[in-house]
Formats: C-alpha cells, structure tokens, sequence
C-alpha cells in the first residue's frame, strides 16, 4: 500500500498541474459514478489527507479517491501515451489543454460536497504531514488503547494518518521498540510517532524512500524487506513476522537484538490472541 508520503508528493504533482485549470475531460469510471461528467469544472486545488487524495472544485464539489494497495494517479502531457496499466484498469481521467491525469486502479472513488469532506475523511487522526499535526492529539488516540501492540496501533489511521507499513517498521526500529510491544509498555510513544515523522518528511519531495540516508537499493532501508540478512548495527539476522487480525494481516520486520523485549510479546511466543481489540474497518 502507498504511504502517505507518496500520496502527498502525488497530490503536489497534480495540484501543479491542476490548480486553476478547467477541466475539459473529465470522467469517473466506476459504476456509481458513471454518468457524473466532470467536464467544465475548474480544480481549486488538490491536497493529500493521509492516504486520500482530494481534488477539490470551485463549484464547492470534492472528488476523494484512494490508493489501497495498488492504486495510482499518472500524469501526462497532452498527447503523451498513458502507460499506468491497460485501459480497463483506469478508474479516472481528469483532463486540461496541457495535461492528461489518470487514475489507475484507484478505490473509494467517492463525489461529495466539499463542505461534507468529514464524511469521508472524518474519521482519520492528525496527518503526519498536514499543515494541522497534532503531535498530543495523536498520541493521546495511541494512548486511549493501551493494550494494542505499537505495530497495530501506529498503522492505524484512525490514531494517526500517513504512515504505512514501511514506516512503522523503520520507525520502530529506529527507536528501538518491538512490533508486538503493548502502547502503554512504550517509554517514550511521543519521541517514537515524532521520528516515524521526521522518516517521512524527508522523504515527500522525492519519489525514493530511504530511512537510513542512503539511496541505494539494498541500503535504503533498516529493516523492511531485509528477512535474514545482517542488522546494520548489531549484525543479528533480520526477523519477519504475520501481524495484525485475521485477513488482515500486514508483513513485519525486526531486530531482536536492538529492538529486544520480553518473551511474553514476542511474536514466535504467542498463543493466538487477537492482535487488535477494535476491528479495522474504518482505519483506512
């Protein structure tokens, strides 16, 4: 699934090419929207909320879309190819006299007005990378449950929005916190939701996600993808684990040596529990 620094670079790119622009195409491919035409509207802007993406019209209209697990947006100059995937893929073309955006394999492709955002939007918890995070409301979401594992908890949207999969790893390795520690067994939960921060702020300009400062494939990242090979720090083979309820479970790495924790809560100890109290329904 995209993370929200992807979605936000995403949003920068088309309010680049959007904002101000009216629309001379524009078609919602999927069935409760078929017969919207979007054609005319002029784009006031485009901005990211965590995960979604909002294309907000100056006719007092937004169009929310999101990425899940294989959803994109692609620009191109009029009269360019559109290479995203096959025709029958592309949920949305929002077109001017200069670019062409197209919407491949997006979801929740939802028309509301703009004033009614919250309906969509609502339930999500401050943005990492809004202009509105709130670092004590965020951690006092994490807080409100403290029996979760961290690793649930910080890929919940509802307590935070942005992070993804990628994130929480490198985050909680950096910080030295095992995936399947409770919220309230955290020392320092606000230092932990500040540094997966400031992992994703530096890397929102640029379409690369390096946590360790260096770009080079192989040595990008910690701990995510590297099953079994040597920790950067200590040398210990790299863990892979299953977290989260059943059907929803997401790939976790860690370190057991720099991210060591009582056997109680470690993974390859469990007896079965669930992982999650609150089902995760509304977390996206």
């Amino acid at each position: 699934m995209p993370e929200g620094d992807t979605v936000w670079l995403a949003a920068k790119r088309m309010n680049t090419a959007l904002s101000g622009q009216t629309l001379r195409r524009g078609e919602l491919r999927v069935p409760q929207l078929a017969a919207t035409d979007l054609k005319g509207r002029t784009v006031a802007e485009v901005v990211p909320r965590g995960k979604h993406m909002l294309t907000r019209f100056t006719d007092g209209w937004t169009l929310r879309t999101h990425y899940r697990m294989d959803g994109s947006w692609h620009i191109y100059r009029k009269g360019a190819r559109w290479r995203g995937g096959p025709a029958f893929s592309i949920r949305a073309v929002l077109a001017t006299d200069q670019w062409d955006c197209v919407g491949y394999r997006l979801h929740d492709v939802t028309l509301v007005r703009t004033t009614q955002e919250d309906t969509v939007v609502g339930h999500l918890g401050p943005d990492v990378l809004g202009p509105d995070w709130d670092l004590d409301e965020a951690v006092r979401r994490l807080r409100s449950h403290p029996d979760e594992h961290i690793g649930v908890a910080v890929l919940d949207q509802r307590n935070l929005c942005g992070p993804g999969n990628l994130y929480k790893v490198e985050g909680l390795f950096v910080c030295g916190v095992h995936p399947w520690m409770r919220v309230a067994d955290v020392e320092d939960l606000p230092g932990l939701v500040e540094r997966t921060r400031a992992l994703m702020l530096a890397n929102r300009d640029r379409p690369e996600q390096s946590t360790t400062g260096d770009l080079r494939r192989g040595r990008d990242h910690w701990v995510y993808g590297r099953k079994d090979k040597p920790c950067y720090k200590c040398g210990t083979s790299i863990l892979r684990g299953d977290q989260g309820p059943d059907l929803q479970e997401r790939i976790t790495y860690w370190c057991p040596t720099c991210q060591a924790t009582d056997a109680a809560v470690d993974p390859l100890a469990r007896t079965g529990e669930p992982d999650h109290p609150r089902p995760l329904t509304s977390a996206t």
